[in-house]
């Protein structure tokens, strides 16, 4: 079976890699040592990132990682060891590393490891979508286009300074298990990015204005592509960012205080990545991880009965929506990827898990994992990382338009910048790039200084309404961090247009004379 959503196959030059073979000799060794469950995952991770300043480009740097792990279920413990040696006798040896630390975790283990049951996928593929990739663009090509986007910004009197980057990333991943299933995947995604800075001497202020575009899961087609390849409009970003900017300048302080906010999703993606991504990560709730983004309010005995938010909240995790950053056909642990609720009319209804989570809570998803276990390179364990969890637009719900059109006196919110969120993701503050005054149902230029603060219960709770389709986008971050050691993974949120009521507005600058 194969799932080829674009025009590419699996690169033949990681098909010609001894994956399988590698992987045969693992499983077979860590079933004579009689592991109750052990799985083999190959990894190839090319990276690239470009940067340029002021038209000159800084640095551009080429890495991969490849190798392979082996994870183990054994005397009720588990047992993890990777290797890079790609012979047939490292991958015994790595195989017998793995049962040996289950053997020494088992001593330590109180409550025996099990996994929720998986139906055996055997032998399929996947390939994310995208039409050109990245990494088979000639590097100069690319440098050049960073290179135009700086000068460009630079012709403005405005703009002192200019920067433009890119992250790559093109991974392929071989899974197999005891159980019989076994996974070929590639996936492509990328971040390109720019900033123009400025100041205005008179009044002291400095600022920087950055793009709207989010990363996605696309390929080379996002930069210099038509609209209907899903191409960003570059052009026109670079064009209208220096005004911008030079207005964000001699805009004035916003006055702290309560407002009606008009969130757009290009700010709202992170909002939502920190209160309820985060949040609804299951091994969080639990109390099992706390490292980077802490534990969780939202733990598992107020499932079903937790108002987090008003009833135009609809929240989803998916895995399997096109260019999402954590799209996947399968996961680290083999688990066909999925969508799901996570809060619906507003009460929270369920979590993020894996397998091993999955068991622990058998009432959840039907005693089966929704698919997300990920590991970032061979060298890492997998554990539970995040959906792609997204608010979901009202099917006949107004335009940006006409929800500002609904606000006497308030702020429409543009762009991501700061954050700050407590440990049980319940108390945070926001900034953005641009803060529009709305005056009686109309904009009224850009402010300066704005933060936006709450706990994550009042904030959803004051929702109002969600915008329609038209208004929906989807954001995200390649630098989502998490365990320990650290890995890194990349996710995206979709939302639309959103209008808040009575949210407690800072006055940063203010603030930061406190």
């Amino acid at each position: 079976m194969s799932r080829p959503d674009g025009p590419h196959g699996i690169d033949p030059a990681f098909l010609a890699l001894p994956h399988r073979a590698l992987g045969d000799a693992a499983l077979q060794r860590a079933r004579e040592l009689g592991a109750s469950h052990a799985d083999f995952r190959f990894e190839r991770v090319r990276y690239q990132h470009l940067a340029v300043r002021d038209e000159v480009l800084q640095g551009a740097s080429d890495s991969e990682d490849l190798g392979f792990a082996v994870r183990v279920v054994h005397r009720g413990a588990w047992g993890f060891a990777a290797g890079v040696r790609l012979t047939d006798d490292e991958a015994v040896r790595v195989a017998e590393a793995a049962v040996a630390v289950a053997e020494l975790a088992a001593t330590m283990t109180a409550t025996p490891v099990e996994l929720a049951p998986e139906p055996v996928h055997d032998d399929v593929t996947w390939v994310s979508s995208y039409a050109v990739d990245p990494l088979a663009v000639p590097t100069p090509e690319k440098a050049a286009v960073l290179t135009d986007w700086s000068g460009r910004l630079r012709r403005h009197p405005a703009v002192q300074h200019a920067t433009a980057s890119l992250q790559q990333v093109h991974e392929v991943k071989y899974y197999a298990d005891l159980a019989g299933t076994r996974t070929t995947q590639q996936r492509v995604r990328l971040q390109p990015s720019f900033e123009a800075m400025g100041a205005d001497d008179a009044r002291g202020v400095f600022d920087s204005m950055t793009t709207l575009a989010p990363p996605v899961g696309r390929g080379w087609e996002y930069v210099v592509g038509s609209a209907t390849d899903g191409a960003w409009d570059w052009d026109a970003e670079l064009a209208e960012v220096p005004e911008l900017l030079a207005e964000k300048l001699a805009a004035p302080s916003v006055e702290a205080g309560t407002w009606d906010l008009v969130v757009h999703p290009s700010n709202l993606w992170l909002t939502i990545h920190e209160s309820i991504g985060h949040a609804t990560e299951l091994d969080r709730a639990l109390g099992y991880e706390a490292n980077y983004a802490g534990t969780s309010f939202a733990t598992l005995d107020r499932l079903g009965t937790l108002q987090y938010g008003s009833p135009a909240m609809h929240v989803t995790g998916d895995r399997t929506v096109e260019h999402g950053l954590a799209t996947t056909g399968f996961d680290d642990e083999g688990v066909a990827t999925q969508s799901w609720d996570i809060v619906r009319d507003g009460v929270l209804v369920g979590y993020q898990l894996d397998r091993a989570m999955a068991a622990m809570v058998p009432e959840l998803n039907g005693g089966r994992s929704n698919g997300c276990a990920y590991a970032d390179s061979p060298g890492h364990v997998p554990v539970q990382r995040m959906a792609n969890v997204s608010l979901a637009a009202d099917p006949d719900g107004p335009s940006t338009e006409e929800l500002v059109g609904r606000v006497e006196r308030g702020i429409y919110v543009v762009g991501d910048k700061s954050w700050s969120i407590d440990m049980q993701r319940y108390n945070f503050q926001f900034t953005g790039q641009r803060f529009y005054r709305i005056e009686g149902g109309e904009l009224r230029g850009q402010l300066r200084d704005v933060a936006y603060q709450a706990t994550t219960t009042d904030f959803w709770g004051s929702l109002e309404a969600v915008g329609g389709p038209g208004t929906y986008e989807l954001g995200g971050a390649f630098n989502c961090g998490k365990a320990q050691p650290g890995q890194v993974a990349a996710v995206s949120h979709g939302c639309p247009t959103s209008l808040f009521r009575g949210v407690r507005i800072l006055n940063t600058d203010d603030e930061g004379d406190h």
